[in-house]
């Protein structure tokens, strides 16, 4: 019976999930019909917008050509009726020197008749029938506004669909990858690679996708949604910006344009994108530090250690003013969190090789922070940063007095420099380097030399006010004008 009921359950187990998934494929297809609709409604408008343009230009240039002809007709007429007005004239005159002519030649007096044959003479020479020209200033010939639409005809009879252009190629060799900004450079699918009638038409513009993963195996995603995009690329490459590194791999891909659509996307490519990501861990955080996201603040809580009434009474009983591990009233789940003044944080990414690179900036109201690399062993609770062997860091105050300075082993070294207000932390674990610049003016503010021998954690102490940090940064190129060592340096940026 039992075995029935299991057999059973598993029966309806599989008959939902087919339920859901049947649910899942109707509402595919209702939303995929009623877009299908939608897209046939655009389609048809754009394609009656183009006809009536077409024929909008149709008229006008047939407008055009109209006025032309009647222009040529106009003045061809003017002409001829000027010509035809000037030999009715001159006929007029004609007619009646040929009367005068013939009356002459029945004038019997010599005298009367050799006047009346001079004056004959006169008139002939200035008649205008003898100085009008018999030659037409115009012929009736309008061959020359003759057009010829044949080609236009097959054009129109051509006339089809636009298609899609094809997917573009991404070239990876000309991708770059630098300084948390990758440029990805393709190109496009056209006349040389078998397009050559160019009936796609000309690509107006490129979109491109891109999305973080940690496989390279599985380039395609299952959802659209989760690719970030850029719209209206003109040219054939485009630089992706302001990028956090925080997974192996950046997966990119592109698509052409043209009036008609968009084309299918390009073949996904993936990226590699090294770079040192961590957070804080907050279960080492000081009971007063606040740790939200990327961001510790200093909130005091009013412990002993900060009451100086409470305090003083903690002197009659202790050398230190500084509580025991053992009389504070942390749980046992707390006894990693620094404690005392110790108001430290530790990162929660170890550096055991390679070379490594993040940023800090102090927050509004701040007064004093800290931050460096430790061993994790190396300090205990109540230790503070560049107090021991096993820690350093840089320390900005101002407290009081402004002051910056590098300590290491509780020593400290005076640095003459405005307080940044953006510090870049890199250390090159292999060559026991370690630099701390100043971001914004690219100074170098302090470096040390070592030889690490431990897993090194990165370590940040505040007092008042708060710090940010930001992961996930390549070792950028400006890191080559303060070390000799680039050839480790380059290794993590290409």
């Amino acid at each position: 019976m039992d075995t029935q009921k299991e057999a059973l359950r598993r029966i309806i187990s599989t008959l939902a999930n087919k339920n859901e998934e049947l649910q899942n494929f109707l509402e595919t297809i209702d939303n995929t019909l009623t877009g299908l609709q939608e897209e046939s409604c655009t389609v048809m408008s754009e394609l009656e917008a183009e006809l009536e343009q077409l024929r909008s230009t149709l008229d006008e240039k047939g407008a055009q050509l109209r006025d032309i002809i009647k222009e040529e007709k106009q003045r061809k007429e003017a002409d001829l009726q000027k010509q035809m007005s000037e030999g009715k004239c001159a006929l007029l005159s004609c007619e009646e020197l040929f009367e005068f002519a013939n009356q002459t030649l029945t004038i019997t007096n010599e005298e009367e008749f050799l006047t009346a044959a001079k004056q004959i003479k006169e008139r002939v020479t200035m008649a205008p029938a003898f100085r009008l020209t018999t030659r037409l200033a115009v012929s009736e010939n309008m061959s020359q506004f003759t057009v010829d639409f044949s080609v236009e005809k097959a054009g129109l009879q051509r006339l089809h669909f636009l298609p899609v252009p094809r997917a573009p190629e991404i070239d990876v060799s000309s991708c770059v990858v630098r300084d948390n900004t990758i440029t990805v450079t393709w190109r496009p699918l056209g006349d040389a690679d078998g397009n050559s009638d160019g009936s796609c038409g000309p690509v107006e513009r490129y979109e491109l996708e891109y999305r973080k993963t940690n496989c390279d195996r599985s380039l395609r995603a299952a959802r659209e949604t989760c690719w970030d995009k850029l719209y209206d690329i003109r040219e054939t490459q485009v630089t992706i910006t302001d990028l956090k590194f925080d997974s192996r791999f950046i997966v990119v891909r592109v698509r052409a344009r043209n009036k008609a659509a968009a084309g299918e996307f390009s073949e996904p490519v993936a990226v590699e994108t090294r770079a040192f990501t961590f957070g804080f861990d907050a279960s080492t955080a000081h009971a007063e530090l606040k740790v939200q996201g990327d961001s510790v603040t200093w909130e005091p809580q009013g412990v002993k250690g900060h009451d100086p009434r409470l305090r003083g009474k903690e002197n009659k009983s202790s050398r230190s003013a500084t509580p025991s591990p053992n009389k504070t009233a942390a749980s046992r789940a707390g006894r990693d969190r620094f404690a005392g003044e110790s108001y430290t944080v530790l990162g929660d990414q170890e550096m055991m090789d390679g070379c490594h690179y993040w940023e800090l900036r102090p927050l509004a109201d701040w007064k004093s922070f800290t931050v460096g690399v430790t061993y994790r062993a190396s300090l205990g609770r109540f230790d503070q940063l560049g107090k021991g062997a096993g820690s350093w860091c840089l320390h900005a105050s101002q407290w009081l007095q402004t002051s910056l300075a590098a300590k290491h082993n509780n020593r400290a070294k005076a640095l003459d420099w405005p307080l940044p207000q953006r510090i870049g932390i890199c250390c090159d674990y292999d060559n026991g380097d370690l630099w701390f610049i100043d971001v914004d003016r690219l100074r170098l503010l302090h470096s040390f030399k070592t030889k690490f021998s431990q897993p090194l954690v990165p370590a940040f102490t505040v007092w008042c006010g708060g710090i940010a940090i930001a992961t996930g940064l390549q070792v950028p190129s400006f890191m080559g004008n303060f070390t000799s060592t680039n050839l480790s340096l380059s290794s993590l940026s290409q």
